[in-house]
């Protein structure tokens, strides 16, 4: 076992002991106006946040470490470019910290609506270090060789906390969702880059990540990647 997947190793039997007894003193739901604001500053204070996940009598926790934004019409790489179409995209123009669930390459991808309603814009989580639940993620996530592995990626930790189509629509500050995001803490350096697997994109670094985290699904500066 490498440096990295002891860290890893540690991290989860760390998790795994804490059970269902998290801190809760960190974890306030977050409210409605933090959503209402430009994307890329969504993004990155959503680092360090917590992704919770009700399931089969169970909570599923994690903590964001990687995110990307997305902008309306002028953005090339968003949902929302193209324009407004029925049952596809239409929830990209809801209220910001409405949930939006979409299908790329087999993938269910898990996004966050951010902005005034009406003007689309929203956040794609990309990584998440689990904290809770982590039993019920591993078996989800059964296949897998390493644990870094098991939540390191968009449709990755879709699989680990069972997020599909069925949630779009949801709010993410409203403390009876079955998904919701609360406060969180952030100890670790954020580090950012272009956005991954897109062709065309913005001229600015749109990616965030905490640079020292074993679940970020790459590291360091990246340059865009074709799909």
């Amino acid at each position: 076992m490498g440096p990295v997947d002891q860290l890893v190793d540690r991290r989860l039997r760390k998790a795994e002991a804490s059970g269902s007894n998290p801190d809760r003193s960190i974890m306030s739901i977050i409210t409605k106006k933090f959503f209402l604001r430009d994307a890329d500053i969504v993004a990155r204070d959503l680092l360090g946040c917590t992704l919770v996940r009700d399931l089969d009598n169970e909570v599923l926790r994690g903590k964001i470490v990687e995110t990307e934004a997305y902008f309306g019409a002028g953005d090339p790489a968003s949902r929302a470019y193209g324009g407004k179409l029925k049952q596809i995209n239409r929830w990209m123009w809801e209220e910001g910290g409405t949930t939006f669930v979409y299908m790329v390459h087999g993938n269910w991808l898990f996004n966050v609506i951010t902005g005034a309603n009406g003007d689309p814009s929203g956040v794609l989580i990309r990584g998440i270090e689990p904290l809770e639940g982590v039993e019920k993620m591993k078996k989800n996530r059964s296949k897998i060789k390493k644990m870094c592995d098991m939540t390191n990626g968009p449709g990755k930790l879709t699989k680990a906390m069972e997020i599909t189509k069925e949630h779009n629509g949801l709010n993410v500050y409203d403390e009876s969702s079955i998904i919701r995001i609360e406060e969180g803490k952030r100890d670790e350096d954020v580090g950012s880059s272009r956005r991954i697997g897109v062709s065309m994109d913005l001229e600015k670094d749109l990616r965030f990540f905490l640079k020292d985290n074993p679940f970020v699904s790459r590291k360091g500066g990246v340059q865009n990647v074709k799909r």
